[in-house]
């Protein structure tokens, strides 16, 4: 279970985010609070969450400069934007600060959902909408990251289908990935078919070895 703190001046903003984290059996709220000074207060008085989700504009300290903070104290714990705010900069600026993801309060409720589910599992996470380029134009990730999110952009792969080939690869069945990943087997077996259109791959063998020879997967 992914315990999470929610960090927003409006109330019915955290009740909106609270509702959507509830329909997920693999995710919780354990705290929320309205300002970043008091979100700083609890991570020091209490068991600490594995991901902090934090606005950016709020009265006295802003997002960024409370994950900026909180990252060198807590450096074990995740940290993710969800803002109204989709202006480049910012969400550069939030990825050098140390942010893990960049949610969108426009998104829809199985896009953040998603995102949420993937921060959980380790993942650094980049609304759709977005896109890598965002990454790349401002230099927040590693060259070979952004090479990656190049080559990924290039056969048109999206964040899902890229997280059911890095489990195909390591040889998780239909059903395994479902279950990593929070997803049907019927979908699965879909990004799995979609993959393989996308690389015009004649099979499972045939995807793993395409996606190697490409470096999608090192």
């Amino acid at each position: 279970m992914t315990k999470i703190l929610l960090v927003d001046d409006h109330r019915l903003v955290r009740n909106g985010i609270r509702l959507i984290i509830d329909t997920h059996d693999k995710l919780t709220v354990v705290a929320e609070v309205d300002s970043a000074e008091d979100a700083l207060i609890y991570l020091e008085q209490n068991t600490l969450p594995d991901l902090v989700l934090t606005d950016v504009n709020m009265l006295g300290m802003d997002g960024i400069s409370f994950i900026r903070m909180a990252k060198k104290i807590y450096p074990d714990v995740k940290f993710a934007i969800l803002s109204m705010i989709e202006e480049p900069a910012q969400v550069a600026e939030a990825f050098r600060s140390g942010a893990d993801g960049y949610l969108s309060k426009g998104g829809d409720y199985d896009e953040i959902l998603f995102g949420l589910l993937r921060l959980a599992q380790g993942h650094k996470y980049l609304m759709t909408n977005f896109g890598l380029r965002f990454m790349e134009d401002y230099n927040v990730e590693s060259s070979a990251t952004v090479d990656v999110g190049s080559r990924l952009a290039q056969y048109e792969i999206s964040d899902r289908e890229f997280a059911v080939l890095e489990l195909i690869a390591q040889g998780f069945t239909a059903i395994e990935i479902a279950d990593k990943i929070f997803l049907s087997k019927r979908t699965v077996e879909g990004h799995r078919q979609n993959l393989m259109d996308k690389t015009k791959s004649k099979n499972t063998a045939d995807l793993i070895r395409f996606a190697f020879q490409q470096k999608l997967l090192s």
